[in-house]
C-alpha cells in the first residue's frame, strides 16, 4: 500500500519526524518533488540528521528513491551520502533518470534573479540552491537529466545548446561579467561536461540510476509499502499556493503521481496524511493574516521601527520550537494557526488523516488562538462592477483562502480563543496516549479535526520519535 506525507501550510511542519514515526513499516521512501532546498530534520537513537535531499528513510535503512520530479544537485546528494556513511550508516538512494540535474549556473542564477527581485521588494526567499532556474529550463525544454549524465555525447549535446543562453542571460540582460562571477568555471561547457560525465560514471558504477515509475510498480508487486514524501507545503505549491510567493512544484498530493511516474489512482488508494504545524511559521515574504510579530526583510511592511503585534511571544515561540530555517537557519516568521488556509489544503488534498506537531512549543501560555475565518479588508479592497462573480466581496466572511495572493494580502484574521494547557512530562504523554494530553490542549486538536473533518492519526509534543502521540498507523 501506499502512504503519502503532505505540508499542509508553508513548509516546515515536521514532515520529516512524521516519516520516521511511521517507516518502520514503509520498505521504500520516495521523494517526488523539490530539491536540496526542503530541509528535514530527523533524531534517530540521540542523534540528529539535517537532510535537504536524501528522503528520511535513508536514516533507519530504506531504500530511498528521488523521483522524476525532483531535481537533483549531485554534489549534494553525494555529500550527504558521505555524511551518513561516516555516521555509520549505509544510505541505499535511487535517483529517477528523468528527474532533472541542478547544474552550477543554475544556483548563480538563482542568486542574480533574487538581488533583482529585492530592489523591487518582489523577492520570494528563495534558498538560492537553483531550484526554481532548473525547474524553469526542465519547463522550457533545455534541461539535463539524470539519465543524460550517462550518455557522454549527450551530455556535451546538452550543455553545448544551454550555456550559451546562459552566458547571453547574464551578460546581455543582467550585465555581468562571466569572469567576475565566483565560480565562472560555471558557465564553461568544457568544465560542466568534465564534471558531469564523472558523476555520470558514479552514479552507474552504484547503480543508482532507476525508471522510478517501473522500479515502484516492480516494487509494490511484490508487497513492499511505499511511503512518498513531499517537500515544502501546499500553500507554496506552484499552483494552488500564494503565488509568486511559491516553490517550482508541486508538493501536494497529486504532484505524488507526476512526480513518480505512479497513477493518480494508485496515491489515492493509499493514506494521504496531512501534515500540521500546531501554530504557523514561514520563511521569506507573502501574506501571513495571524503573524504574531515580523521578521525584518521578509514581513511585508515590517521594518526595525515598526511595533509588531505580539513581538514578545512571536519571538518566544520561535525560540521554543527552534524555528529557523534547516536549509538557510533564517528566522522564520510566526504566526496563530490559519483554520482557512488548512480548508484549501484539506480540499487540494484529499487528507484521510492528520499529523500535528509541535503542541508542546504552545504549552504554558494562558491562551491560544486560532484564524478561523478571513474578513475581506474593505477599505483596502478596490471593487469593480466588472469583477467576476466568483471572487469575494468587500467584508465578506470567508472561511478558506481566495484565489489570488492579492486578496489574501488584504484579509484580516477572525479569531477564536482557546484556554491555555500547562507544560507537562511529555514524553510520558507519547508513552500514555492521546487521552493524556491535557484537556485543553485536546479541545484545540478536536478543534482543528472538526474543521477540516479528518481525524487525527498522530500529535508530536516532542523533536525525537518517541515524542510522539500515535492514534492510527496508516499501514
Amino acid at each position: 500500500m501506499t502512504v503519502t506525507i503532505v505540508g499542509s501550510q508553508l513548509g516546515d511542519e515536521g514532515k520529516g519526524g512524521i516519516v520516521d514515526v511511521y517507516g518502520d513499516a514503509a520498505d521504500v521512501v520516495v521523494r517526488y518533488q523539490g530539491g536540496d532546498n526542503a530541509g528535514h530534520t530527523v533524531v534517530f537513537e540521540g542523534d540528529e540528521y539535517k537532510l535537504s535531499l536524501v528522503p528520511s528513510g535513508a536514516v533507519r535503512g530504506k531504500v530511498g528513491v528521488l523521483g522524476n520530479g525532483c531535481v537533483v544537485n549531485p554534489r549534494t546528494l553525494f555529500d550527504e551520502i558521505a555524511t551518513l556513511q561516516e555516521k555509520g550508516l549505509d544510505p541505499n538512494v535511487r535517483v529517477a533518470e528523468r528527474a532533472h540535474v541542478i547544474l552550477p549556473f543554475h544556483r548563480i542564477l538563482d542568486g542574480i534573479e533574487e538581488d533583482v527581485k529585492s530592489e523591487s521588494d518582489q523577492e520570494v526567499g528563495t534558498t538560492g540552491r537553483g531550484i526554481g532556474p532548473t525547474y524553469e529550463d526542465k519547463a522550457g525544454r533545455r534541461g539535463v537529466r539524470v539519465g543524460d549524465l550517462l550518455d557522454p555525447d549527450v551530455l556535451r549535446e546538452r550543455l553545448e545548446y544551454v550555456v550559451p543562453q546562459k552566458r547571453a542571460l547574464i551578460e546581455d540582460v543582467y550585465g555581468l561579467e562571466i569572469d567576475d562571477l565566483d565560480d565562472p568555471d560555471a558557465l564553461d561547457v568544457d568544465a560542466l561536461f568534465e564534471e558531469f560525465r564523472e558523476i555520470g560514471e558514479r552514479l552507474e558504477d552504484r547503480n543508482m540510476t532507476v525508471n522510478a515509475s517501473a522500479f515502484l510498480t516492480d516494487a509494490m508487486s511484490d508487497g513492499q509499502n511505499v511511503m512518498f514524501e513531499g517537500a515544502q507545503g501546499t500553500i507554496i505549491d506552484i499552483d494552488h499556493g500564494n503565488y509568486p510567493y511559491v516553490t517550482s512544484s508541486n508538493p501536494t498530493a497529486g504532484g505524488a503521481a507526476t512526480g513518480t511516474g505512479l497513477s493518480p489512482g494508485v496515491i489515492g488508494d493509499g493514506e494521504i496524511i496531512g501534515i500540521v504545524k500546531a501554530y504557523l511559521t514561514r520563511v521569506g515574504s507573502g501574506p501571513l493574516p495571524t503573524e504574531l510579530g515580523g521578521v525584518v526583510g521578509d514581513s511585508p511592511g515590517y521594518d526595525e521601527s515598526t511595533e509588531g503585534r505580539n513581538e514578545e511571544l512571536a519571538e518566544d515561540i520561535r525560540e521554543e520550537g527552534g524555528e529557523y530555517g534547516t536549509v538557510t537557519g533564517r528566522p522564520r516568521r510566526v504566526g496563530w494557526l490559519d483554520m482557512p488556509m488548512l480548508r484549501h489544503s484539506a480540499r487540494v488534498n484529499g487528507f484521510t488523516g492528520l499529523a500535528i506537531n509541535h503542541l508542546d512549543v504552545l504549552a504554558g501560555l494562558d491562551e491560544v488562538k486560532v484564524g478561523h475565518s478571513y474578513t475581506l479588508d474593505t477599505d483596502e479592497h478596490s471593487s469593480s462592477s466588472n469583477r467576476n462573480d466568483s471572487r469575494s466581496d468587500d467584508g465578506e466572511e470567508l472561511f478558506t483562502m481566495p484565489p489570488t495572493t492579492e486578496e489574501w494580502a488584504k484579509c484580516e484574521a477572525n479569531f477564536r480563543t482557546f484556554e491555555g494547557w500547562d507544560e507537562v512530562d511529555w514524553a510520558a504523554v507519547a508513552e500514555d496516549g492521546y487521552d493524556a494530553i491535557p484537556e485543553n490542549a485536546r479541545a484545540y486538536l478536536d478543534y482543528i479535526a472538526d474543521e477540516v473533518d479528518t481525524p487525527i492519526y498522530a500529535v508530536g509534543v516532542g523533536p525525537g520519535r518517541e515524542e510522539t502521540v500515535v492514534v492510527e498507523d496508516p499501514f
